[in-house]
């Protein structure tokens, strides 16, 4: 006894190789289209800027306090001039490297480690997006502190307040560049402790190299503070405190910032792309 189809009951044998139409008559459902980097940025900027401002507000409380503090403890050894100048700015730049250096890393390291980036991934969001999205929320959450250590410290050094408003380009800038590199080592770094003590690493560099004067610096230690990428930010800010200050060289020391943010973040972008694969 043969079976016989249905198909072949009927009388509709389908051809070799033919698609058998869906019950409901229709073409296969298109995929949602990807979201776009703007759109997707400005949606993971808002999403980890909350969250940091819940989660992170007695760490930032605790930078602004450690920088205040190492202010006070040079105000017994520096009078003013030069040095005064180098310590404020220094501090200042500190509480950025706190927050976008060694908190990103620790952040992406133990996202990486916990799984986490496999929620991203499945995401229809750009790599870059979740990238500059969670730098720049980091970044920004050092505003604050940032502003609060330059007005106390000026105020201390008896430094003039007049061009404190350098720091609207200090902080994105130099904050994008320390961002950018906390981010890479997070998700580079083989493993979570790994990464907290290369963050840790990185804001020490930062404090040791961008606080203290460079004059008093032997010259293999002033081509180490060369290549961070704080120390232009540093200078930037430190050169807004004279009383005729040197714009275009404020201007470059923010350009090297920019170009340092912009290596940093594609850096990051390719390491996220990498670690989200594995």
């Amino acid at each position: 006894m043969s079976a016989v189809s249905a198909e072949a009951v009927t009388g509709k044998v389908r051809e070799r190789g033919a698609v058998r139409p869906r019950p409901t008559g229709g073409e296969p459902a298109p995929l949602a289209p990807r979201a776009r980097l703007l759109p997707a940025l400005s949606a993971v900027y808002r999403a980890q800027l909350s969250r940091a401002r819940v989660a992170r507000i007695p760490l930032l409380f605790v930078a602004t306090f450690q920088s205040v503090g190492i202010m006070i403890l040079m105000r017994g050894v520096v009078d003013g001039g030069d040095e005064a100048r180098a310590v404020v700015a220094g501090s200042s730049v500190l509480v950025v490297a706190f927050v976008a250096l060694n908190l990103l890393a620790q952040y992406f390291g133990q996202l990486r480690a916990s799984g986490g980036l496999d929620h991203y991934a499945t995401l229809p969001v750009p790599p870059a997006a979740v990238v500059l999205g969670a730098a720049g929320a980091y970044a920004s959450f050092t505003v604050p502190g940032t502003a609060v250590t330059a007005v106390v410290g000026s105020v201390l050094f008896k430094l003039p307040l007049a061009h404190l408003w350098v720091l609207a380009g200090v902080i994105p800038l130099s904050g994008a560049a320390l961002a950018g590199l906390g981010a890479a080592l997070g998700l580079l770094a083989p493993r979570q402790e790994l990464a907290t003590l290369l963050g840790q690493l990185g804001m020490s560099a930062a404090l040791l190299l961008g606080v203290l004067p460079a004059s008093h610096m032997p010259a293999p230690i002033a081509l180490a503070r060369d290549l961070l990428p704080s120390t232009y930010g540093v200078e930037a800010f430190a050169r807004s405190f004279d009383a005729h200050p040197d714009w275009l060289r404020v201007a470059a020391d923010l350009g090297v910032c920019a170009g340092v943010g912009v290596v940093s973040l594609a850096v990051a972008t390719w390491a996220y792309r990498r670690a989200a694969v594995r």
